[in-house]
């Protein structure tokens, strides 16, 4: 708590870091009166605690892959009455088109955004997961290099781990499903919401 208090202070100027935001197009955040602010003080989460989440993530993402791997092969899951049948095949997720088709790697979901969020007893707690059309790691990286500008001090007084080598992170895990093709990323467009991180 105590690093996060500092990190507060080191930035200091939110309004300098929203004017940033709203000038290069980050329009995902929250909206006040029709005004649009986002709080740029990241959440400092400790290495024991990131290392604990990111091990459990890991498992819940693989188990998630599991999971659709089976929905559209032996179905043991529905067989076995864990999940009913209907709850499967309503689903507008569910593609029967995909039925039997096993994807490079066994890998359905190439970018999972599992949402957290952290309870007032210290435990972290899954909200969601988005694996159809996740969204968000471009904020924090857009909101750390603003603050490098407004707020330079925030990360030479506190011990951060950079977030600049997302893209290449991204990059390499597109490539380990790549089947021989082009690497691409498809957007609706400009007037959707999240057309920033698209773009």
């Amino acid at each position: 708590m105590t690093q996060q208090i500092q990190f507060t202070k080191a930035v200091g100027n939110a309004n300098e870091i929203n004017e940033l935001l709203r000038r290069y197009g980050v329009k995902f955040g929250i909206y006040k009166n029709g005004v649009f602010n986002e709080d740029p003080i990241p959440r400092v989460i400790s290495a024991e605690d990131f290392q604990s989440m990111e091990k459990g993530l890991v498992q819940r993402v693989n188990a998630l892959n599991e999971f659709l791997f089976d929905i559209y092969h032996d179905k043991k899951i529905v067989r076995d009455g864990i999940i009913p049948e209907d709850f499967i095949y309503i689903s507008s997720g569910y593609l029967a088109e995909c039925e039997g088709i096993t994807p490079k790697n066994k890998v359905y979901s190439h970018i999972s955004g599992i949402d957290l969020v952290q309870a007032k007893d210290g435990e972290w707690y899954i909200l969601e997961d988005n694996l159809r059309i996740p969204s968000g790691a471009s904020y924090p990286l857009i909101a750390r290099d603003l603050t490098r500008i407004a707020a330079p001090q925030a990360f030479e007084e506190n011990p951060i781990i950079d977030n600049r080598g997302y893209a290449e992170l991204l990059k390499e895990t597109m490539e380990h499903v790549n089947c021989g093709g082009a690497r691409a990323i498809l957007t609706p467009g400009r007037y959707n919401a999240a057309y920033f991180e698209h773009s």
